[in-house]
């Protein structure tokens, strides 16, 4: 039986260097994904051409311009790359140059060409829920994102605050603070 075997992760990319390679329409998608869960992200955007959507957004966000060919010598400093050109060949060439320089590197539609993908993100407050299917459905995690919008309550960040300043009272070692809030939040997942 196939499994998802993705590590998930929640990255910092205000701390990182992000470049999104492509002005066109995916590359409005991801630059778009990537602002709506992290408006502070530190991104370049460098293309031949930009839609005007692009521009307007990246403008908006503070993203760096440039309008360029792509090269190599872009992913200098880099942390992660996502390649979103409309020329298979262009987004392969950055690939390769990803792995070479051991920069995390997603390709737009590409699986097997991906470091990771950017699945379907449910953010209230300080929670954020993240939902992969392993990049063989979008479609689904795009789904899975709108009930988990229903379903978790809108009041959740209210109960983390809560907890957080709960957690900062209690007394003993590492074991008995867990077991502790384990036992106060047990009601959260108890069938009724």
């Amino acid at each position: 039986m196939e499994r998802n075997e993705l590590y998930p992760i929640f990255l910092k990319v205000s701390n990182l260097s992000v470049l999104i390679v492509g002005g066109g329409n995916v590359g409005l998608e991801k630059l778009g994904f990537l602002l709506k869960s992290s408006p502070n992200a530190k991104v370049q955007l460098l293309a031949k051409d930009f839609l005007p959507e692009t521009l307007k957004l990246a403008q908006d966000h503070g993203v760096e311009i440039t309008e360029s060919p792509y090269h190599k010598d872009f992913l200098k400093g880099k942390h992660m790359v996502i390649a979103c050109t409309d020329d298979e060949q262009v987004n392969k060439e950055i690939y390769l140059d990803c792995r070479e320089q051991n920069t995390l590197v997603n390709v737009a539609d590409n699986p097997p060409l991906c470091d990771f993908y950017m699945g379907g993100i449910v953010t209230k407050g300080n929670v954020k829920v993240a939902i992969s299917t392993n990049g063989k459905s979008p479609t689904t995690a795009k789904r899975l994102r709108q009930f988990f919008e229903e379903v978790i309550p809108e009041n959740i960040d209210d109960l983390v605050k809560n907890l957080n300043e709960y957690r900062k009272t209690l007394k003993g070692d590492f074991q008995e603070k867990v077991e502790a809030l384990n036992e106060f939040t047990k009601s959260l997942v108890e069938k009724k």
